[in-house]
């Protein structure tokens, strides 16, 4: 535990180096989340692709963003440090994004067929493929520098972490609303250039914060970087950077064929589990084999919780603007800023869930992960059944009110708050400590994989752009139907498993 001396340089309780991080992923996640609810809009409505292949670009930007930062944590952990990788992931977001601003010439329906501004989207693509690189820097080595900031046993390290998630919220939720006005108000080019300067901002206070960080992110051998492999002057560090842009580049392909990248994620996932059926069956003890059992069914149960929780981006979007009365309280609300509810509800109620889970484990009632996990998932699917019940009851003109889609993001966030933290934290405690950042990084391939499937899923309810608002809300009706069934079929799967996960679990909660 760290003594009194070593907290004379903190601010409000804390080590100044976490108002730092805190501030740079405030605006990375504003960034982030600045242009997420607004990329399918932005394909169906301004370059006029299909519901099918705009929602195919965002499967593959999205899981490509979820399974980069598993390479990027590598890399900083072997090589760089995280100071240097969060500043090279600052770099190709803010390029990323500003390139996101260069709208082009909007497409526009000929004789012929539907004419693109192909330099425009070429410029898209690429900008997509430097966010997923620079996401994958950033994202991950972000946190481990605010765990370096407490020393081991420090007390004030969860509540520290809280704040720091705070500011996750608080930059997806003012993004949402302010880019997704931007740009769907005054201009695609005003939404994404504001995510593109929010990020620059980030990258500025980091560099500026850096006398705060008290050198902790720092590579564990300086010298190992700058030996020289191959070339004369090609030093390892300079190798990574250029490997970087390389990657840039397959990515900048990749993003542009969707049943490529759904093979890669097929490939690499059996890969995954047949490596782990192995370990299991050949390195593991009865006990550490059943926990490790135990954490991948939980982790593929994930897979379907991200399905159905990442429709926010795609068909919900897409509900919101052609089938939900956009007005609430009086202020009129553009399809892209219904995605701010989610942030919201997750730093209003996340509070509620710790003591909930406080109180309930201090009576002994605190349901055991697998039941959380459950819990979880059965929300998911419940949120929406919020809309297809509300869709019921619509107007003369077949639009739903609003209320309908805040009360799935509700549902969704509740059932985020029971899965996604107490998940993280089953990966550190189920986990065979030699293979944990290989579990950390199939948790997530799950949520990766889970985008992938959600795009598909979302596929299902593809309309036109010229159908009225009655038939695209008994479209997606259908589809929420059965993302309904799917959702409480598979938490009902895992309550039955519950009580045999429990006992596999040996004590671990």
């Amino acid at each position: 535990m760290q003594s009194p001396a070593a907290h004379t340089d903190d601010l409000w309780g804390h080590p100044k180096g976490l108002y730092i991080c805190f501030a740079t992923e405030l605006w990375e996640r504003f960034s982030f989340y600045g242009m997420k609810y607004l990329l399918l809009l932005y394909l169906t409505k301004y370059h006029l692709f299909s519901d099918a292949a705009g929602l195919g670009v965002l499967g593959s930007y999205a899981s490509l963003v979820y399974a980069m930062p598993v390479l990027g944590g590598l890399v900083a952990d072997r090589f760089i440090g995280m100071r240097k990788a969060v500043t090279l992931g600052g770099l190709l977001l803010v390029a990323g994004h500003l390139g996101m601003a260069f709208e082009g010439d909007a497409a526009r329906q000929t004789a012929d067929g539907i004419v693109r501004d192909e330099v425009a989207l070429s410029v898209f693509y690429l900008s997509l493929a430097l966010i997923v690189v620079g996401v994958g820097f950033l994202k991950p080595n972000i946190s481990t520098v605010v765990g370096k900031l407490y020393a081991e046993g420090d007390p004030r390290r969860d509540s520290g972490f809280t704040i720091f998630y705070m500011g996750i919220n608080i930059g997806a939720f003012t993004a949402t609303l302010l880019c997704g006005w931007l740009g769907e108000v005054y201009g695609w080019s005003w939404g994404f250039g504001a995510a593109g300067v929010g990020m620059l901002f980030g990258l500025i206070f980091f560099q500026w914060g850096q006398q705060f960080l008290a050198g902790h992110g720092e590579p564990i051998d300086p010298a190992q970087l700058k030996k020289t492999v191959g070339l004369p002057g090609l030093t390892i560090e300079r190798a990574i950077y250029v490997a970087s842009l390389v990657m840039v580049a397959i990515i900048w392909q990749l993003v542009q064929l969707t049943d490529t990248v759904g093979t890669l994620l097929d490939g690499i996932s059996i890969a995954v589990l047949a490596g782990l059926a192995w370990f299991l069956i050949a390195r593991c003890d009865k006990v550490e084999r059943e926990r490790m059992f135990v954490l991948i069914v939980l982790t593929l149960s994930t897979v379907v919780f991200w399905a159905l929780f990442e429709q926010a981006a795609g068909s919900m979007t897409l509900y919101a603007d052609r089938a939900t009365d956009k007005m609430l309280f009086g202020v009129p609300l553009t399809a892209a800023q219904f995605g701010a509810a989610n942030a919201f509800f997750i730093f209003t109620l996340a509070p509620f869930f710790a003591l909930l889970w406080t109180k309930l484990s201090r009576k002994g009632w605190e349901p055991s992960t697998p039941v959380k996990f459950s819990l979880g998932i059965a929300q998911a699917g419940l949120g929406f059944g919020a809309l297809v019940y509300g869709a019921q009851f619509p107007d003369q003109a077949g639009i739903v009110s609003a209320w309908w889609l805040i009360l799935a993001y509700l549902l969704h966030t509740t059932g985020e708050l029971c899965l996604s933290p107490v998940g993280l934290s089953a990966v550190t405690k189920l986990a065979v400590p030699s293979v944990m950042g290989v579990m950390m990084g199939a948790w997530f391939l799950a949520s990766a994989y889970s985008s992938y499937v959600a795009a598909q899923i979302a596929a299902v309810a593809t309309r036109s752009a010229t159908v009225g608002a009655i038939d695209t809300a008994a479209g997606y009706t259908d589809l929420f139907s059965q993302l309904l069934y799917i959702g409480l079929a598979g938490a009902l799967a895992l309550l039955v498993l519950s009580p045999l996960l429990k006992r596999m679990m040996h004590g671990v909660r």
